[in-house]
C-alpha cells in the first residue's frame, strides 16, 4: 500500500496522494483502504518512514566523518528520487520505526564518536539543512543536462545588458566550460560542513563533556 502511495507521489506529486488515487493505483476500491489505514495523514506517515528506510546508514565501523558523509550522499540521492518529501520528512508527528531508527543513529553515532549532546544537535541541524536544501535547488533548476544549461543560459545572456552584470556573465562562463556539472558541487559543500563540524568537535574535546 504504502509503495503504491510513494509510486503515485514520484508521478504526480504529493498533493495527488489522496485515498482514492492510492486505491486506484493498487487497483481496488477506496473504501478498502479504511480497513488498513484511518485517513491520508497515516498514509503520509508511511511513505516518509518508507523514504527514510531507503537511505542507508553505516554500521562497518568507519568513522563518524566517513559515516556522516555516506549517509548524506545517500539522503540526497534518495531525496533527488523523490523530492516530493522534502517537505515531509521532518514534519510527522507519528514517526515511523524507520524514521526514529534513523534519527537515533544519526545521535549514536556522533555519541559515540565523543560529540557532546549539544555538538550533535549542531551537527545535525548543519549536515540536514545543506543536505535539503541543495536537494530543493537541484530540483527546481531549469536545466538538468549540459546542453539545458546551455540553452538556458544563452537566454538569460541574451536579456542582460551589455557588460551590466559582468560577475555573473563570468560565472555563466564557468558552468558553460567541459566537464562541469553542478551535482559535483553537492561534495564540495558536504566536505566544507564536515570539517566545520571537525573542527568544532577537536576545538570542544579538551574542554570537559557536557550533557
Amino acid at each position: 500500500m504504502f509503495e503504491a502511495a510513494v509510486s503515485v507521489a514520484d508521478a504526480r506529486g504529493v498533493a495527488a496522494v489522496t485515498m482514492r488515487n492510492v486505491a486506484e493505483q493498487l487497483g481496488i476500491e477506496a473504501m478498502s483502504l479504511y480497513h488498513h489505514v484511518a485517513n491520508k495523514d497515516k498514509i503520509l506517515d508511511g511513505i516518509v518512514d518508507l523514504v527514510f528506510a531507503q537511505i542507508e546508514l553505516p554500521d562497518d565501523g568507519s568513522d563518524w566523518k566517513n559515516a556522516m558523509y555516506r549517509r548524506a550522499a545517500s539522503a540526497r540521492a534518495v531525496l533527488s528520487r523523490h523530492p516530493w518529501a522534502l517537505g515531509l520528512m521532518e514534519s510527522r508527528r507519528n514517526p515511523g520505526p524507520a524514521t526514529l531508527r534513523h534519527h537515533d543513529w544519526m545521535i549514536g553515532r556522533l555519541r559515540t564518536a565523543g560529540f557532546s549532546i549539544r555538538l550533535v544537535a549542531h551537527a545535525i541541524s548543519a549536515i540536514d539543512a545543506y543536505v535539503y536544501g541543495f536537494v530543493l535547488q537541484e530540483s527546481t533548476l531549469p536545466f538538468s543536462t549540459t546542453e539545458e544549461l546551455k540553452d538556458v543560459s544563452a537566454g538569460i545572456v541574451e536579456q542582460l545588458p551589455a557588460a551590466g552584470y559582468p560577475h555573473l556573465a563570468e560565472m555563466f562562463e564557468h558552468a558553460l566550460r567541459p566537464g562541469y556539472s553542478y551535482a559535483e558541487e553537492f561534495a564540495f559543500g558536504l566536505e566544507l560542513v564536515l570539517d566545520g563540524l571537525e573542527r568544532a568537535f577537536t576545538e570542544a574535546s579538551g574542554s570537559p563533556r557536557q550533557g
